[in-house]
């Protein structure tokens, strides 16, 4: 039966190889000749039952990891397909970027119960935020100590990395590890192997690691707080979350998801009319909203409303309310965000000369700029609109003359962002 398994996970390239179909010389020539060899490669048609078989699993696995709910961002859905393809079938490290709230944690969970599910896994899911370990108890918490190691350690102490032995390991904020940590780590990572603290015997524990980040690594390796080898070990598998304002079309998805949610733990419906949905939504897409926080900011909003709805039928002047402190939010951050953008280029006189419209308009091409690696990929991802119209485009000239109008160009500008 093993044997049967193997030979139609090979032929349907679930596995990777070829399958040989091997015989030995005729008996004349045994002994002076080589057996021979042919491929075996047969008709896939036979079976289309077993690739259906595995496609629809992986679509109900994609389906897991986004929580059920409907994302419409392609981008989004392309790297959940990815993951969903092959680092959960991987026990190498995953590193999972993007901006706080952006849904690392609830990501890194579901690729542990969705490995669990499969029987992939058994131990448990450990999660830890490396911002919130200092000093010396950082060393402690993550390999654990003896009794006795130092004061206070009346008892020993596994540790987070022994804890996850059998399991999934998830260090958020990783770049904020201290180098000795992350020497340990990664030694830890390589040979399943550490030191405790205060200990002359090493412990061994086997897991699956996850980093979480919302901060540049190799920038981090550049400025010499983040080690190069241990960016080469957890890169492997990289992916790159986007906030909640480069997925508009996935906010409505995600206001379903956040009723339906908060209802469950709530035990009550939660739901919002029609006209209350569609002033909510109109206000959360709009090139003004943005969603510092992420999904930790809309949750919030709709348990703000859901609160202040006595019947729990979200109405217009639930939303309202909402919308209106949404906005003077998202004002005072963005006032606050265009200023210190601007000033990276030009002096405080310079600022004071442009008009304010324009002002929030140079802010958003130098953060464009900022993020992408050539004057084209910038123009394409500023004029993405209006270039679908015309038959002839060259954004990187558009730009260039763009930036010309403030005396500012592209190699001081990537100059200024390869340096922060």
């Amino acid at each position: 039966m093993q044997q049967i398994c193997l030979f139609l996970l090979t032929e349907s390239r679930h596995l990777p190889g070829v399958l040989l179909q091997t015989s030995p010389p005729e008996r004349k020539a045994y002994g002076t000749e080589p057996g021979r060899f042919t491929l075996i490669d047969l008709d896939l048609s036979r079976y289309d039952a077993l690739a259906e078989r595995f496609a629809v699993e992986q679509q109900e696995g994609q389906q897991f990891l986004k929580s059920g709910i409907e994302t419409r961002n392609h981008a989004f859905n392309e790297m959940i397909e990815r993951i969903g393809r092959v680092p959960i079938a991987s026990t190498a490290p995953i590193l999972l970027t993007g901006p706080t709230g952006a849904g690392k944690t609830r990501l890194a969970r579901k690729v542990y119960e969705l490995k669990r599910r499969r029987q992939q896994i058994a131990g448990e899911f450990i999660e830890v935020n490396c911002a919130t370990l200092r000093g010396d108890q950082s060393m402690s918490a993550l390999f654990g100590h003896t009794q006795g190691a130092f004061t206070g350690a009346a008892v020993a102490r596994a540790g987070l990395l022994k804890s996850a032995d059998g399991g999934l390991l998830f260090l958020d904020e990783i770049g904020e590890l201290g180098l000795d940590e992350q020497a340990m780590l990664l030694r830890a990572i390589e040979e399943k192997r550490f030191l405790p603290v205060g200990s002359d015997r090493e412990v061994s524990a086997d897991f699956q690691l996850i980093a979480g980040s919302n901060r540049d690594l190799r920038q981090r390796v550049a400025e010499g707080k983040f080690r190069e080898d241990l960016l080469a070990r957890i890169n492997l598998w990289a992916f790159q979350l986007p906030g909640l304002a480069e997925r508009n079309e996935d906010i409505e998805p995600n206001l379903d998801y956040e009723l339906e949610h908060l209802g469950q733990q709530t035990g009550r419906k939660i739901s919002i009319n029609r006209e209350a949905r569609s002033r909510f939504l109109q206000r959360a897409v709009s090139p003004s909203a943005s969603w510092a926080a992420n999904f930790r900011d809309l949750s919030a909003a709709v348990t703000r409303m859901a609160t202040l709805s006595a019947s729990g039928r979200i109405g217009i002047t639930e939303v309202q309310e909402e919308i209106e402190r949404l906005s003077a939010s998202w004002q005072n951050g963005n006032v606050d965000s265009t200023a210190a953008t601007l000033r990276r280029v030009l002096t405080d006189q310079q600022v004071q000369e442009i008009d304010l419209f324009d002002r929030a308009q140079l802010a958003t091409v130098l953060m464009i700029c900022g993020q992408e690696k050539s004057l084209a990929a910038a123009g394409r991802r500023l004029f993405a609109v209006s270039r679908a119209a015309r038959a002839s485009t060259n954004d990187s000239d558009r730009l260039r003359k763009y930036l010309a109008m403030f005396e500012l160009d592209w190699k001081s500008i990537r100059s200024l962002s390869d340096v922060d």
